[in-house]
């Protein structure tokens, strides 16, 4: 006995079925590798996005600040502070900064998939900017 369908229709139905699966798996893999991820070398060629930091007396400058860049594109903090904080840069991957007491401090990172990416400063408490990430 066998299982697989009989009647005309169904027997028309599982060739045609099998072959959109068969296409839809080959695009779908089309599409992956289409999609890469900057390599080094890219990333050492396009211009920095900076960004300066400033804490001093318990203020801090910008905040808030709006900004774009693209995915792969190195990404830089530069930091002059008056105190000790922690620079958090919520993206993926996440990237840590301890801040220190002092001038010129730099903070470099790429973003490796697009989005919105919040960077704060944990002690202050403050977004100092949101860049969104684009490919």
């Amino acid at each position: 006995m066998s299982s697989l369908p009989r009647s005309p229709l169904a027997r028309l139905c599982l060739p045609i079925l099998a072959a959109g699966l068969l296409a839809t798996g080959c695009a779908a893999a089309d599409e992956k590798s289409a999609e890469r991820p900057a390599s080094a070398e890219t990333s050492q060629t396009m211009e920095s996005l900076r960004i300066e930091v400033r804490l001093a007396g318990g203020t801090v400058t910008p905040v808030g600040e709006r900004l774009e860049a693209r995915v792969g594109q190195p990404i830089e903090v530069l930091v002059d502070s008056d105190t000790a904080d922690e620079l958090h840069v919520h993206a993926h991957p996440d990237h840590t900064f301890a801040v220190s007491p002092g001038d010129d401090q730099r903070f470099r990172f790429t973003v490796d998939i697009p989005g919105r990416v919040d960077i704060e400063l944990h002690h202050a408490e403050r977004t100092v900017a949101t860049v969104l990430v684009r490919e």
